[in-house]
């Protein structure tokens, strides 16, 4: 499609730098989507591999739960789990990934998780809980990198959106505008040569 701009040599030459600009800056946008592929599906094999480890741990400590609620009665389990025996903190902070700020989570486990009596809880109990306790760094970082991952999704969807808006509309516009613009002043140069001529063809005549 052609721009709506005048036909002139100073807008030719405006749009020609343009021109220059949004090439440049597709070819730029273009190295940017591929590395932010190429970090993406990096982080998706890191989550796969720890989403199974994190699943696995979590089944473990689960079949530990069920088989140690079902040793022991209602009472006896309430009383060991009344109370939270470890403290956390989670820390968040941000790092930068391209031009993106992904989350950062960390946290920090303080506490005894078997501070019960061992004597009155089955070791199925003990297994559970410390299973609990060892999963839940990995879940943080599970988290974090599937909230990284969603982010990274998003940009590219962003710079594919731009990549193809330079690609498919503004530099085609462009490039056909500037066509049109030359073609404009090449007929306007050829008139002018033209009327240039019968006018010195009249000059001529009178003189003889």
């Amino acid at each position: 499609m052609i721009l709506d701009v005048n036909a002139t040599r100073m807008e030719l030459m405006r749009l020609k730098k343009r021109l220059t600009i949004a090439r440049r800056g597709h070819k730029l946008l273009k190295d940017k989507r591929d590395e932010l592929l190429r970090r993406f599906f990096a982080l998706i094999e890191r989550a796969k591999g720890l989403r199974s480890q994190v699943e696995e741990e979590l089944r473990r400590a689960m079949t530990g739960f069920v088989i140690a609620r079902a040793l022991m009665d209602e009472q006896t389990t309430a009383t060991a789990l009344a109370l939270p025996k470890v403290t956390g903190e989670v820390r968040t902070a941000t790092r930068q990934v391209m031009n993106l700020k992904v989350p950062s989570l960390e946290v920090t486990l303080e506490g005894n998780a078997l501070a019960y009596g061992l004597a009155t809880t089955p070791p199925e109990l003990d297994l559970a809980v410390e299973g609990f306790r060892r999963v839940l760094p990995r879940l943080l970082d599970l988290a974090e990198l599937e909230n990284s991952i969603e982010m990274l999704a998003r940009e590219i969807q962003l710079t594919r959106q731009r990549v193809n808006a330079l690609e498919y509309i503004l530099i085609p516009n462009l490039e056909e505008t500037i066509r049109y613009i030359g073609l404009k002043l090449g007929e306007r140069e050829r008139g002018t040569l033209t009327r240039l001529m019968k006018v010195k063809e009249m000059l001529e005549a009178q003189r003889e």
